[in-house]
């Protein structure tokens, strides 16, 4: 599986992102796709993670629930992640990642494949 993240990049306190991640290669019949960052000096966390069957179950991390969104198109194996009300303290790099066990996880460890991330920046 390879996944493509892009949509990072600089903006005020306050304002939104998209990030995207493009998803190719082997599928799995029921996974998950999960969103992490990763700030300097800090161990990668978990942010949001979808299941990628009908359903669409959703999970966030307490510390951006209310303010991003995560989202796919099925049709082109991209799942989204809408940050709005960006802090200061969103400040990372954003990785994209896929549980191919079919079990929800917020454990970086259940993750096989990952993008190369996207750095987001919000400025005070």
């Amino acid at each position: 599986v390879q996944l493509q993240a892009s949509g990072g990049g600089l903006v005020q306190a306050g304002g939104s992102l998209r990030l995207s991640c493009a998803a190719s290669g082997r599928t799995f019949s029921s996974y998950y796709l999960g969103w992490f960052r990763q700030a300097p000096g800090k161990e990668r966390e978990f942010v949001a993670a979808s299941s990628y069957w009908s359903g669409g179950y959703t999970y966030y991390a307490d510390s951006v629930k209310g303010r991003f969104t995560i989202s796919r198109d099925n049709t082109k194996n991209t799942v989204y992640l809408e940050m709005n009300t960006l802090k200061p303290e969103d400040t990372a790099v954003y990785y994209c990642a896929v549980n191919p066990r079919g079990s929800y996880s917020r454990s970086v460890d259940q993750y096989d494949y990952w993008g190369q991330g996207t750095q987001v920046t919000v400025s005070s």
